[in-house]
């Protein structure tokens, strides 16, 4: 069957012109004599309106040029269909095309698109909420909440509100739910993590693939801000070993395990975000993977 593209175009992620992408989109998918349509994306996550463009038209990919948020929303709006889903960069962070090595360049990402494989990816759910790639609650959260307030984006923008919360970031509590055990900590944050980074290739959890069926689950607990940091550093840097359930213990600094599933009780709200967009702090999180649920184009 000859190939039928969707493009959805975020007009505002990231820091660069959307025009010039529009107009590259157009020329290079022509190049190819693939039959293809552009809409913007929706600030609300309803991508419904597609559903009798995909069926009458018999699309078969639908790509994203957005960030990471975008991404998210349109595959869990439209991953029931049986479609291919490509990434082109666009966001500040752009943690699940990194993951997926899918390059930040529009030319060489579509490229990736034209000619690249399909691969069996997983997402998971926070309760009835989807994400392709990274939720969190503490620390990480209260920066993604700050950084939707900020009239410039970018890389630089998010250094400098990382460094600003580390230095008044606080604990909260929480209760850890896993199948075979029970952890009650104070935690500078919790990553839940299908992809290995937050973006710009910043690794919370190396050891994390998009197609393992597993999530991998990144606890910071209380501490001194100076081994806070010392071992966050070591964690980016691949040097936390992964520890298995029946042997966690609440009084590392660092804990770092993987999981198909695990509920996180919530007990003073801590910020929340999904795929680094800020979102409604629950006071109870049921996570859970769902395998194999999207067909990403991958290098």
């Amino acid at each position: 069957m000859s190939r039928k593209i969707i493009y959805i175009i975020n007009p505002i992620s990231g820091t660069r012109t959307k025009k010039n992408l529009e107009q590259l989109i157009i020329q290079k998918t022509k190049e190819t004599r693939i039959d293809f349509e552009i809409f913007p994306s929706v600030a609300s996550g309803d991508y419904s309106f597609l559903y009798p463009v995909i069926k009458e038209k018999e699309i078969t990919d639908v790509v994203i040029a957005g960030g990471d948020g975008t991404v998210s929303q349109v595959i869990a709006g439209l991953m029931h269909f049986d479609v291919n889903f490509g990434i082109i960069p666009c966001g500040s962070g752009n943690g699940l095309a990194f993951a997926a090595k899918i390059s930040k360049q529009p030319l060489k990402a579509l490229n990736i698109i034209f000619k690249g494989k399909t691969v069996a990816s997983d997402g998971f759910y926070l309760n009835n909420q989807f994400s392709c790639m990274l939720a969190g609650l503490g620390l990480d959260a209260k920066v993604a909440h700050d950084f939707t307030q900020q009239s410039k984006r970018g890389l630089k923008t998010y250094i400098k509100l990382v460094i600003r919360n580390f230095f008044s970031a606080k604990t909260h509590p929480f209760i850890i739910e896993l199948d075979k055990s029970k952890l009650e900590l104070d935690a500078f944050f919790i990553s839940i993590a299908n992809s290995n980074q937050f973006g710009n290739n910043f690794k919370i959890a190396p050891k994390a693939s998009l197609s393992d069926g597993l999530l991998d689950i990144v606890i910071a607990t209380r501490q001194n801000k100076m081994n806070f940091f010392l071992h966050t550093l070591r964690q980016i840097s691949g040097l936390i070993r992964l520890q298995s359930e029946s042997f966690l213990k609440q009084n590392k600094g660092l804990i770092y395990f993987q999981t198909k599933q695990l509920t996180v009780i919530n007990k003073d709200l801590a910020p929340f975000h999904i795929d680094g967009e800020p979102a409604e702090a629950p006071a109870k999180l049921k996570i859970a993977i769902k395998e194999k649920c999207f067909r990403l184009i991958q290098p």
